[in-house]
């Protein structure tokens, strides 16, 4: 579900600014913590993050309305982009728009899970039918209840499966799971797990015979979309996976644990794929303190593969602040008209996703206006993690700029933080202030 070229959004919210009958005029971006402004010669773009920017848990910050308020009535436009989700873009656009009294277009808004709609035709190279992942069954993760699933079956992936389905379906898979909590969104399984007690006389699951994927619960992918409410049940589920002859749920993989293959041998048997939608270590919530995020259960997970196999690498992918991808994703929004991928690879990177042509989007506005080259990015976003780092850290291949804006209403509360802003400011009507003052725009109180 991409967005116009020339927007990005981000649950932490962006900001950019652009030309429109040769006046420039900045555009804002972000919903979550984070804001970028851009600017295209002289004149500055801005977006901004939504969670610790915005908003505080459900409640709107002091002065976000206000920001958001002053760029629509000076016509700037604006995009969001968050590491945030568990919802479809219009259930969060629509709650965003009630929340801020600010009219969001839907095509204004990315989360961190909105990039799996462009995996939908990948094919796992272990299909020998090169079905794409639309017409496989997928695992996903997270989220309240079967929210994600709802999500997922919104972008075209046909077959979902979550946790609680597998769990209702085999509680013994884990027994410690709260069947209050699970049944209620189980769905019936399309196919029965594997158990060699089942049927004795019939042969384990194999890729060499094509009836085995008629006959037993095979996943291709499976996708974090959202934090995890059971991290236990989770775990289980992911390590078996990963650990399975070619996502058949309730094998064991021949190759795990061989000398003689890449990585001793695990996930080199045609495994699903895993993927996160962000790396979020912490969130600010309605508690004064930082709570624990998907990036939590992602080290988590880690660890516990790590000392499961004894120290092999873990392939993955991970979308979201603060990645390389993200950023460029981010850019090319803003106009910085290259094309590139949505996601990063902390596994073996053979990700290429989402490429859009540069001839067709760069110096192009929402509008199709053509407006000057991309020089420079603001960001303003509450996490130094994820925002700052990111933002500090990220090159881009158009040569842009891009500097960082840390607010005091989110995951940051004070200190020398870990990764370094342009400047510290109380909230996001004082960044947008700073980045316009800097650019040459006085803003009346």
């Amino acid at each position: 579900m991409p967005l116009s070229n020339n927007y990005i959004v981000k649950l932490k919210m962006t900001l950019s600014e652009g030309v429109r009958k040769s006046t420039p005029k900045p555009h804002l971006l972000s919903v979550e913590m984070l804001a970028y402004l851009a600017v295209y010669h002289k004149e500055a773009y801005r977006s901004f993050s939504v969670d610790g920017v915005l908003l505080r848990s459900s409640s709107p910050l002091p002065r976000a309305a206000q920001a958001l308020t002053h760029l629509q009535r000076s016509a700037i436009p604006f995009v969001l982009l968050t590491n945030g989700g568990g919802k479809t873009e219009a259930e969060r656009v629509s709650e965003l728009s009630r929340l801020l009294s600010v009219s969001i277009p839907l095509e204004n808004f990315v989360q961190s899970h909105t990039p799996f709609a462009s995996l939908i035709g990948q094919v796992n190279r272990a299909d020998p039918t090169q079905t794409p992942l639309k017409d496989r069954n997928i695992l996903v993760i997270g989220g309240e209840g079967d929210k994600c699933r709802k999500v997922a079956e919104s972008y075209g992936y046909k077959h979902v499966i979550t946790p609680s389905d597998i769990v209702t379906a085999k509680p013994d898979l884990w027994p410690y799971a709260f069947a209050s909590i699970h049944t209620p969104h189980a769905r019936p399984l399309p196919l029965p797990i594997y158990a060699p007690n089942n049927d004795p006389s019939s042969p384990p699951p194999s890729l060499l015979d094509p009836t085995s994927s008629a006959r037993y619960l095979r996943i291709s992918a499976a996708f974090v979309y959202h934090d995890p409410r059971d991290w236990a049940l989770d775990t289980q589920i992911l390590l078996d996976l990963l650990l399975s002859h070619a996502g058949f749920l309730g094998t064991t993989s021949s190759c795990n644990n061989n000398p003689d293959l890449p990585n001793r041998g695990y996930q080199q048997d045609y495994q699903p794929r895993l993927y996160y939608s962000n790396p979020d270590l912490q969130w600010a919530t309605s508690y004064h303190l930082p709570r624990l995020g998907q990036g939590g259960f992602k080290h988590a997970f880690q660890n516990v593969w790590h000392n499961v196999t004894g120290g092999a690498k873990l392939y993955h992918d991970v979308f979201g602040k603060p990645h390389q991808k993200t950023f460029q994703v981010a850019e090319q929004r803003l106009g910085g008209g290259w094309p590139g991928s949505v996601s990063d690879s902390d596994g073996d990177g053979d990700s290429d996703l989402h490429e859009e042509s540069r001839t067709e989007n760069e110096g192009k506005d929402l509008s199709g206006s053509v407006k000057g080259r991309l020089k420079r990015v603001y960001m303003i976003g509450d996490n130094p993690e994820s925002d700052i780092r990111g933002s500090n850290m990220y090159q881009s291949p158009k040569g842009v700029e891009w500097h960082s804006i840390l607010v005091r209403s989110g995951v940051y509360s004070g200190g020398k933080p870990k990764y370094e802003p342009k400047i510290v400011v109380d909230d996001v009507w004082d960044g947008v202030r700073w980045a316009l003052k800097r650019e040459g725009k006085e803003v009346v109180e």
